[in-house]
């Protein structure tokens, strides 16, 4: 399992247009979202610490998502 929870994850999946959802479905989008997000805070840090900075700001994120 993920961290993620899975409820949210299948409401997604129904507001991009799907009738229904199975449990195998939304659990594997649950795994590709959270690789991304990781993909993305990963950068994001590198962003904030070439800043010289600690925290990561949502302009990391933005240039994260940017440079993918």
């Amino acid at each position: 399992m993920t961290g993620l929870p899975i409820a949210p994850v299948d409401r997604l999946i129904r507001k991009a247009g799907a009738k229904r959802v199975s449990e195998e479905a939304a659990i594997e989008m649950t795994k590709v979202l959270e690789q991304t997000a990781l993909e993305i805070a990963k950068k994001a840090n590198l962003f904030a610490h070439h800043a010289g900075r600690k925290t990561v700001v949502s302009e990391d994120i933005q240039l994260a998502l940017n440079a993918m």
